[in-house]
């Protein structure tokens, strides 16, 4: 009986925030303060997939929804990164009827890293997906170790199916906590954006096994690429699928023999693709479905989403060194002169501890087809800095509000370009919507 009234309490609660124009997570925060164990008490389909991981997990969990819809009549999913357990709380709950039944065939869930063994100890999740660990949000997370632990310690009875990336060591450690789980690898070969040496910031320079330094044939971006211990057999991944015959340029890509085009022309669209893939065929779907719905999947919410504001702008989300490093390698391949806008916050959700800027590589952009730089939102003067230690020699502007910077940055004359942090990526979309032509 408890249950079923807090089912019908979210429910109205959804219809009353729905007639506002608003959604969020207030239905999952109240259910779980009504019933903290609601989640054991109704009952799920049978596939259940989790996505987690740092960087990419939303673009991810955004194909898996596409890819499941072809399977399955009724699909839901958090496809709007709702991704910690109250959010998650409201999204079962909002679906479930009052005979506790979640009214789904299939549910693909996007999963915060620290919030995995909360999720996984409520919800009977068949399939899970980690695509990366880097250093992210210091002052919630702490350091990697504690993340990579969390995750290890919700896998330690999980019976499921893992699909873990095999060129992030962080990763694959994941696999000697899931003993009782099925293990698939999935991975990149090495490509024209390989490098045998790599001066980025890397979270896997040692075996944990037995602490030797890992060795690697090539790296794709910070600790991502073919890497192997000398001293044991960790690294010697048999690998499920791997993308071969990367063209970055044209977005395209073979596994299995079949090509695929990735929506981005990334090294890391091409992971979450392979990802996408790896579940695919574990599904026991025809790897053509896969091939149809990655070709014809748009980037939205600000991943790499593109807005004409009388030229386009293309904007892209920050929020740790790792993906702040690729968005700034993206930008540059753009060999004509450009204006960029950088939107600093430092909220909760962005992670209050902005140290993280001094590790990210802004040196990238210190170039003479970088002409002018804005910087933008609460800690603009804290960016401004960091771009005056690295000797950038352009023309530097700090304005703290978004309308202004998006004002100026329309005013000039070369290509634009928007980098934002968490917070910031909405209300920047909203300003952008604004002033589009």
């Amino acid at each position: 009986m408890k249950a079923r009234i807090t089912i019908i309490i979210v429910k109205l609660i959804t219809a009353i925030l729905r007639l506002f124009g608003r959604g969020g997570s207030l239905p999952g925060q109240i259910a779980l303060k009504l019933d903290k164990n609601i989640l054991s008490k109704i009952t799920y389909p049978k596939d259940i997939i989790l996505i987690s991981g740092t960087n990419g997990k939303t673009t991810t969990t955004n194909m898996v929804y596409a890819l499941m819809q072809k399977k399955y009549n009724r699909v839901i999913c958090n496809n709007r990164g709702d991704n910690l357990l109250v959010g998650i709380t409201t999204l079962m709950l909002k679906n479930t009827s009052m005979n506790k039944k979640v009214n789904a065939d299939c549910i693909v869930i996007e999963v915060d890293e620290l919030n995995v063994p909360h999720v996984m100890k409520y919800v009977p999740v068949t399939k899970v997906l980690v695509n990366n660990f880097f250093r992210d949000q210091l002052d919630r997370a702490g350091e990697m170790e504690n993340v990579v632990g969390r995750v290890e310690s919700a896998l330690k009875e999980y019976k499921g199916t893992l699909v873990l990336n095999g060129d992030d060591p962080n990763v694959v450690r994941l696999a000697d906590s899931a003993t009782h789980a099925q293990v698939h690898y999935f991975g990149v070969d090495e490509n024209e954006m390989s490098m045998k040496v790599s001066n980025e910031a890397s979270e896997g320079k040692f075996c944990f096994r037995c602490n030797a330094e890992l060795k690697y044939d090539y790296y794709q971006y910070s600790h991502i690429g073919r890497f192997h211990c000398p001293n044991c057999s960790f690294g010697h991944n048999e690998f499920y699928l791997e993308a071969h015959e990367v063209d970055i340029a044209n977005q395209t890509f073979v596994v299995d023999g079949m090509q695929f085009h990735a929506p981005q022309d990334a090294l890391y669209a091409i992971y979450n693709c392979v990802g996408v893939i790896s579940l695919a065929k574990l599904e026991n779907m025809d790897l053509a479905i896969a091939r149809d719905v990655l070709k014809s999947f748009e980037l939205k919410d600000g991943r790499m989403e593109h807005f004409d504001i009388g030229k386009d702008c293309l904007l892209n989300l920050v929020k740790n060194p790792t993906g702040a490093n690729e968005v700034m390698k993206y930008i540059m391949r753009d060999k004509e002169a450009k204006d960029i806008v950088i939107v600093l916050n430092d909220n909760d959700q962005d992670g209050t501890d902005v140290s993280w800027i001094w590790d990210a590589h802004f040196d990238l952009l210190v170039n003479d087809t970088t002409k002018n730089i804005i910087c933008c939102g609460l800690r603009a003067y804290d960016m401004a800095l960091r771009l005056r230690y690295e000797n950038y020699e352009g023309n530097l502007i700090v304005l703290e509000d978004m309308d202004d910077a998006i004002k100026k940055l329309k005013s000039l004359d070369n290509h634009a370009y928007v980098i934002a942090t968490y917070t910031a990526l909405q209300p920047m979309r909203g300003v952008l919507r604004r002033n589009a032509s």
